[in-house]
Order: C-alpha cells, then sequence, then structure tokens
C-alpha cells in the first residue's frame, strides 16, 4: 500500500502508470466520485499488485530496491532463486513485492445511530470487531429509553460483528446531564432497577456485551461510578457479557473539569473488559478552527492512560467527521459537520487546495464562500488515518474505535484493512 499526495498537473492516469496499477482500480478503491477532477493536495490509496521487473544493464538489487521503494531483504524474499545478490544479469525477471506495514491483530469498535443507513451498516461490518448501537437513555429511577435496535443486531451477528449495547447519561431531547447521573449513582434502588433492566435487554436483544458512557459526571459522583462499575461488572461477567465504558481524554490523573474528573483510569482498566477513550474533539462545534484528532494531543492521553490503564484494554478514539468554521472565529458560533470524502468534494468545487499539517498530522484548507466569508476545514484524509493507527500500534493498544460510522469513508477501511487484521470475537 502506498498513499498518495496528489501534485499539480497529475490525473488519475498518470498516477495509475506511475505505480503500474489500472486507473480503474484506483478510482474504484477510493471510491472517487469525481475522477477526473483531482484536488491538489488530495491523498489517494494505492493498493499495489505484484510486479515483473526486467533488469537493464547495470541496475543492482539495491537501485531496483530503492526504485520501487522496497527493502533489499523483502525484494530478496520474493526472489529466493537470486542466491547471490551481486549477480544478477539484464534481461533477468524479478518479483517486485507491493509495499506492505503489518502491525498485527486490533479489536475495532464502530459505533452506529439506530438511523444508519442499512446499505452503509452493511458496508462497514466486515471492518468492525463491534458494532456499539447509540443509545438507550438511562433515567433518574434506573429505567431505559427503547430504541429501534433489532435491524443493526440482526445485521451485525450476520456479519460476525459483536452488537454492544451503550447506556447513557443523555436527557429526552437534550445532552449529558450530570444530574441523572447523581440520581442513579447514589440510589441504590435505581442502580438495581438499571442493572436489570440491562440484563433483560441484552439477554432479549441477544447483545454481546455493554457499553458504559457516563458523560459530565459530578467530580463528587467519582467513588459512586466506581462503585456503580464494579456492580455491574459482578452482575453481567458471570452471564458472559463484556462490559466497556467510554472515557474522556485525560492527560493526568488529577486534570481537572467537569468532563474529566469523575473518571477513574485506574478503576476502569481494572474492572472492565475494554475502555474506549475519546480522543476527539479538540476542534468541535463551538470551538476555534483545528484539527478534531490532532495527533500530537492524542499522544499526550495515550502518554498518560497507557501508565493507568493495560495498553491491550485501551480503545483509542477515531472521528469519522471533518468541520467547516467561518473565519474569522467569533466564539459561541458553529461550524458545520462534514464528511470526510465531503470535504474533498468542497475542495474540488471551491477549487481549494488541501494543505497537511504536519504537527497535529491532518489536512485542512481554506476557501471563500458565496457569501464573501472565509472558511476553515478540517478533516481525515488517509494520511491522517494512517499516523492514528501507527499510533495505536506504537503504544501497543489493543483497539480503536471509530465515532461515528454512519458517514462511509472508503480510504479509511483501505488503510486499515491494509495495516491490521481485524480481530472477529464471533
Amino acid at each position: 500500500m502506498r498513499i498518495h499526495v496528489v501534485r499539480p498537473g497529475e490525473s488519475v492516469y498518470s498516477i495509475a502508470q506511475q505505480y503500474r496499477v489500472s486507473p480503474q482500480k484506483i478510482i474504484s478503491d477510493n471510491e472517487l466520485s469525481n475522477p477526473n477532477q483531482l484536488v491538489i493536495g488530495q491523498t489517494l490509496v494505492i493498493l499495489e499488485e505484484t510486479i515483473s521487473h526486467a533488469v537493464a544493464p547495470g541496475e543492482s538489487v539495491y537501485l531496483i530496491a530503492n526504485q520501487y521503494g522496497v527493502s533489499v531483504n523483502e525484494l530478496l524474499a520474493a526472489n529466493p532463486q537470486i542466491t547471490n545478490p551481486a549477480l544478477i544479469y539484464p534481461g533477468q525477471v524479478i518479483t517486485i513485492p507491493p509495499r506492505t506495514i503489518d502491525f498485527g491483530s486490533i479489536h475495532v469498535n464502530g459505533y452506529a445511530f439506530p438511523n444508519i443507513n442499512m446499505n452503509i451498516l452493511r458496508r462497514t461490518l466486515p471492518y468492525l470487531t463491534y458494532l456499539s448501537i447509540f443509545s438507550y437513555q438511562v433515567t433518574t429511577d434506573g429505567s431505559l429509553t427503547s430504541i429501534p435496535d433489532e435491524p443493526l443486531i440482526q445485521a451485525a451477528r450476520e456479519a460476525r460483528v459483536a452488537p454492544l449495547m451503550v447506556i447513557t447519561n443523555i436527557q429526552e431531547g437534550g445532552g449529558f446531564n450530570s444530574d441523572i447521573a447523581h440520581a442513579v449513582l447514589t440510589n441504590r434502588q435505581a442502580q438495581d432497577n438499571l442493572i436489570n433492566n440491562i440484563t433483560t435487554t441484552l439477554r432479549e436483544k441477544n447483545y454481546y456485551g455493554l457499553d458504559i458512557d457516563f458523560e459530565y459526571i459530578y467530580p463528587y459522583d467519582r467513588e459512586s461510578y466506581n462503585n456503580f462499575l464494579r456492580r455491574v461488572v459482578e452482575a453481567l461477567r458471570p452471564l458472559g457479557y463484556i462490559i466497556s465504558t467510554a472515557l474522556a481524554p485525560k492527560i493526568s490523573a488529577d486534570q481537572p473539569g467537569l468532563l474529566y474528573e469523575a473518571h477513574d483510569y485506574p478503576i476502569h482498566g481494572d474492572l472492565v473488559d475494554h475502555v474506549i477513550i475519546m480522543t476527539y474533539e479538540w476542534g468541535y462545534t463551538y470551538g476555534p478552527p483545528m484539527a478534531v484528532a490532532p495527533l500530537d494531543q492524542v499522544r499526550r492521553v495515550l502518554d498518560y492512560a497507557v501508565t493507568a490503564i493495560p495498553p491491550e484494554k485501551i480503545m483509542m478514539g477515531i472521528p469519522n467527521y471533518g468541520y467547516v468554521w467561518t473565519l474569522p472565529y467569533t466564539p459561541g458560533t458553529a461550524a458545520t459537520t462534514i464528511s470526510n470524502p465531503g470535504a474533498v468534494d468542497l475542495a474540488r468545487r471551491e477549487g481549494a487546495i488541501i494543505q497537511y499539517d504536519q504537527t497535529a498530522q491532518a489536512p485542512f484548507f481554506t476557501y471563500y464562500g458565496d457569501d464573501g466569508k472565509q472558511r476553515e476545514v478540517w478533516f481525515e484524509d488517509a494520511r491522517s488515518i494512517l499516523a492514528k493507527l501507527s499510533l495505536a500500534n506504537e503504544f501497543g493498544l489493543g483497539g480503536i474505535s471509530y465515532w461515528t460510522i454512519g458517514r462511509y469513508f472508503p480510504q479509511n477501511w483501505l488503510v486499515l484493512n491494509e495495516v491490521y487484521d481485524i480481530i472477529k470475537v464471533l
């Protein structure tokens, strides 16, 4: 696999010639919506095939390996007939192996809303270990709102993907609610009701396990949350269910803030099977323009996380979206969400050049709208996805988790499938 960044004057056809693959393969693999109009700075994932090379006069194993971007050892491994690397001759045909990256095996989770397009879901399921269906909302007495999750569960199991039930402290028609969490975490009867309702739902809906996504918990409810997790694990693990929790992206144990303080990394790491760290939303709807998941900031979170949680239990969050901001940024104004392929299409329509921030390891561009105002767009591409997957490999993490899989992003799945073997637990 190679990731090609489009340069001025290039076309799908010239790029295909460069890598000795068919133009149609590049178009098909990347699902290009407008292959005749590439964007400068756009990425293309090139899935190479084995190439036969006829040795030219004066060529050496080293020069040929360098020409194709493979190591000498890789070249020799693909050509066991070469017993003496110093002795190759003009006209000799040798095999050039495709350039590969092998990070081993990994768990992959994807969050999905019940109203996800079922075609997108089915196309995505082959790349997932778990499908987390978002979400059952918890009420103050431990009741659960109902969601139409049956079609997703059935599709997941048919694809050998383990469906996970997600519970949240989201209030009806609103966002995460600290008071709902407090009411449940400090009332044993409410917890009994909730655990009974969870157990019944897991059994009746044929779920594989539970994901607890309680956010914005009052700091003084930290130990109450820990105790609740202990009760959930004690109830569900003997029944054969796995338990995961979603955690805020902390960089230290004592990080202040309502989002962070009640999330006790060591306790979660000790109790549950997986922790999903929400390493995104540095660039967010009401904030200033920046990468959604800048790699340098994600690294800071992981630097702390692996000291508190076994790395094999950690699933690193990856965003599957970008944002469009209006400039100059004014606090309180909202950015609009955009899909990653949609961002490239927008750059093409506006004649923008895609740039790449080396620190954040993320693509971005600017343009002027019809209203005369400048816009700034940050999103993900094949480069940024590979950078994130490489970081997960560097830290020896057990998994990654996408928020959300509702927008299909072909390059993400191409890159993931090339560098990792996706674990299936069903």
